[in-house]
């Protein structure tokens, strides 16, 4: 999706994120934050350790409740309403570790995605997986524990992608992945994703995979906003270094 300017993305964001703090005391984590994802655009949140990018996600899952601020999805707030609810509402959640279930098959796997689908609706829609992903389909009635790593975040992202949600949130996607794998997962999986119509939300400690498979970006460094730009943009700058390491700490204003 292109994106000509802040102003025209800001107008088609389809999850937005108004003056967001949020945390686990009485000290927010993340503080005042602004942030947003629109439909077939993945976009990218980087940082240091401790940034404050986990916070967030949990904030927009409904694990935390906000302190202030807001979080919407296509106009209806979202924020601290329950996660099994703001799943109902159309965001999909692939986290970072146990995301299959080992004892079941590929299609058991899929099978329990399509869990809120009238019945008669499931196997079609596995179907449609396969054509998303076909290598899953290679391997249908093989036991997730069976699997790859790459192979295991291929089946955990066809499986939330089962009941098509509008907003797709990875957390660390291809951590513990080889190098080779977790190029091949960002740039053929994730960005299908967003080929879908899907806006898409990646946490991924490969910064600079990710930036590059994305459409837009957002640093965090103590629990604020420190950049948000195009990520090829952000990629090209010299001191991209000392912004993922959060040693250039003035947040945007």
């Amino acid at each position: 999706m292109p994106i000509s300017s802040v102003e025209s993305r800001d107008a088609r964001l389809h999850l937005e994120i108004r003056g967001l703090s949020a945390g686990y005391g009485p000290v927010p984590v993340i503080r005042d934050l602004d942030a947003g994802v629109a439909l077939g655009e993945v976009v990218a949140v980087v940082g240091p350790n401790g940034a404050g990018k986990s916070t967030l996600l949990k904030a927009v899952l409904g694990v935390l409740e906000p302190m202030a601020g807001e979080i919407i999805l296509d106009g209806r707030q979202i924020g601290g309403k329950p996660t099994d609810r703001i799943a109902r509402m159309g965001v999909g959640y692939v986290p970072q570790v146990k995301d299959v279930f080992e004892t079941l098959t590929v299609v058991e796997n899929l099978e329990m995605g399509g869990y809120a689908l009238p019945r008669r609706e499931v196997a079609g829609r596995i179907e449609e997986i396969f054509e998303l992903y076909p290598a899953l389909a290679q391997m249908r009635s093989r036991h997730g524990g069976h699997l790859s790593g790459g192979e295991r975040k291929m089946l955990a992202m066809g499986r939330v992608m089962m009941t098509r949600p509008s907003l797709l949130v990875l957390d660390e996607p291809t951590a513990g992945l080889s190098p080779q794998l977790a190029h091949e997962l960002l740039h053929t999986h994730v960005r299908r994703l967003a080929e879908t119509g899907a806006a898409v939300l990646l946490v991924e400690q490969h910064a600079r995979e990710a930036l590059a498979i994305s459409d837009w970006s957002y640093v965090l460094a103590s629990g604020q906003v420190l950049r948000s730009e195009r990520a090829a943009t952000l990629l090209e700058q010299p001191d991209l270094g000392q912004i993922f390491l959060g040693q250039i700490a003035e947040p945007v204003k």
